[in-house]
């Protein structure tokens, strides 16, 4: 582990994490608005999602930094492929091997990352000159946060214990700021889980910018 990256984020099992539940069924829907055909999942963790993207039609690559993860995947998805490389690498390393795609999808991720710039600028450099970046991490708005604070959860939620949890905690408007400063433009957001205003995660559909 250098200074500025986790090795080893816990993956133990090709069993798809629970957020995938709620969250693949919109990440589905919009990449078919989209139109998009050649996606990449950006931290595809043991392949899950990968792997139900295929069995839509996708074509599909996954990225993960975690090596157990990456061994998962391929032994569970053999015929996809999958790259062991992180954010802090160079893009070109995939891009010697993959040509460029229209859709760049990254689920729960950007919230583990202690340098979160990095992810929006991977995403631009792989993606083609009008392609998307779907991301979705943890939703923290005011009724939740109180929510949370009454019912004593904030202390799981915080995922204090968990080497590699959570460490950036993201709003609409501070996700979006990040976004637009490493060349997105957003053009929409949701949210998916519970109630609205209570949501488990949100979803922001950006565009990388000419």
């Amino acid at each position: 582990m250098s200074n500025n990256t986790v090795s080893n984020y816990g993956w133990d099992t090709e069993k798809p994490a629970h957020s995938t539940g709620y969250i693949a069924p919109r990440i589905k829907e919009i990449l078919k608005l989209l139109g998009a055909k050649r996606v990449v999942d950006l931290g595809t963790g043991n392949g899950s999602l990968c792997a139900e993207l295929a069995a839509e039609g996708y074509d599909v690559v996954g990225v993960e930094y975690d090596a157990q993860g990456v061994a998962i995947a391929k032994k569970a998805h053999p015929k996809l492929p999958f790259y062991n490389f992180g954010v802090q690498d160079d893009p070109q390393l995939l891009l010697a091997q993959e040509k460029p795609f229209d859709a760049v999808v990254s689920t729960e991720v950007i919230e583990h990352l202690f340098s979160p710039h990095l992810l929006p600028e991977f995403a631009s450099a792989i993606l083609k000159s009008d392609g998307y970046l779907i991301i979705t991490t943890p939703y923290h708005g005011y009724l939740k946060n109180l929510a949370l604070a009454i019912l004593g959860k904030w202390d799981n939620h915080l995922t204090a214990l968990w080497h590699g949890g959570h460490i950036k905690f993201w709003s609409r408007k501070t996700l979006t700021q990040l976004l637009e400063a490493h060349g997105f433009s957003v053009l929409g957001f949701s949210g998916v889980g519970r109630v609205p205003f209570l949501w488990k995660s949100m979803v922001l559909v950006a565009r990388k910018a000419p």
